[in-house]
């Protein structure tokens, strides 16, 4: 963990999956904003004041979390200029890499995680989702696995929620459609199409 005070009314606080496994607290429990992610928040706040004297007590505040491809997160603070003589409020707002219309590419280091990526996907979206991700091919390049998806309009909504969740599993890669040509070219292909659904109808 690592605090870091940018302004006068702002830090950062940079944390790894490790320091998330200290405090007993999963990736889902921190992204879905349990009781166990706020208490948390709280617990940074209170090491913020002792390192960098970034006192909270009586501020509003506004918390960034965002999710970044090396498996860190990113806790931007900000400190409202306001007063309140209220309780403390928290106001959470999560970012993760924009997704747009066009392709998308993530990596996994071992075939398992990519099943239990699948099989994360299988239990938290319904079956007939699966089906508007038709155009998804799955490829064996230099010992790693990557998962081509091909976003339009019906199922970005759909690769926008997986984007949310990949960190834990995978990592996004940079320049997909150069990058495409390569897994073409020099890969193996495991699935041509439908690779989220074959993967849970063969293997989980």
């Amino acid at each position: 963990m690592k605090i870091e005070k940018l302004t006068e009314n702002k830090i950062r606080i940079t944390l790894n999956l490790n320091d998330l496994e200290e405090e007993h607290i999963d990736l889902h429990s921190f992204m879905s904003n349990s009781p166990e992610s706020q208490a948390l928040f709280y617990n940074l706040l209170s090491q913020a004041e002792k390192e960098v004297g970034f006192y909270t007590k009586d501020y509003k505040l506004m918390i960034e979390a965002i999710a970044v491809p090396e498996g860190n997160f990113i806790l931007t603070i900000t400190r409202l200029p306001e007063k309140e003589q209220s309780k403390r409020q928290v106001k959470i707002k999560r970012k993760t890499s924009t997704v747009n219309e066009g392709l998308v590419i993530y990596s996994f280091n071992s075939f398992d995680d990519y099943c239990e990526f699948c099989k994360y996907l299988s239990l938290h979206l319904k079956s007939e989702t699966y089906l508007k991700l038709k155009k998804v091919s799955l490829c064996l390049y230099n010992s790693k696995y990557y998962l081509c998806i091909h976003i339009n309009k019906s199922n970005l909504p759909i690769v926008k929620a997986i984007n949310c969740e990949i960190s834990e599993f995978g990592n996004s890669v940079n320049n997909p459609d150069l990058f495409e040509r390569k897994l073409l070219e020099y890969g193996k292909v495991i699935f041509k199409t439908n690779a989220i659904l074959n993967c849970v109808k063969t293997f989980l």
